[in-house]
């Protein structure tokens, strides 16, 4: 009879132990969530910021250049990417690879290179537009993601 006590009890700790970390685990995900959606609409807001402050500065100079444009383009394409993640809690791959190019692109037009960096650069843009190639065109069974939620 004391032999099964024990057992009883220590499988009620165990189970006890275990709605723990369960609920431990719970809590921790919330967290995490809430302190994600926090953050990305901070980055919304920031961007936001830094969109009309270049606005201002365009206007004020009366002065619109190329370097400006992709840098708004920049801009656009970061609220594309919170908006999207924020939707889905996916961030599609090709919208940061887009971000690269252009502020790739940006780079080259704002500074004064000699031939060979130029080049690099530009090959830097061409590899990062065959990488956004070959994710479009990737077969999709082949690259799912292994989470269970």
């Amino acid at each position: 009879m004391l032999f099964s006590c024990k057992l009883f009890r220590k499988a009620l700790t165990k189970i006890y132990i275990k709605e723990l970390q369960i609920m431990n685990d719970k809590l921790i995900s919330k967290s995490i969530h809430y302190a994600e959606k926090s953050l990305l609409i901070f980055i919304a807001f920031a961007t936001l910021f830094a969109t009309f402050q270049e606005i201002l500065v365009l206007v004020e100079s009366k002065r619109v250049l190329l370097a400006d444009l992709l840098l708004l383009f920049i801009y656009t394409e970061v609220l594309g990417m919170v908006a999207a993640f924020y939707r889905s809690n996916r961030i599609p791959v090709t919208l940061p690879l887009f971000i690269a190019m252009t502020a790739l692109a940006r780079m080259i037009i704002l500074q004064g290179k000699e031939p060979s960096d130029l080049l690099y650069e530009a090959g830097a843009i061409v590899l990062v537009a065959i990488a956004c190639l070959i994710i479009r065109f990737r077969p999709p069974e082949n690259f799912r993601a292994n989470v269970e939620e």
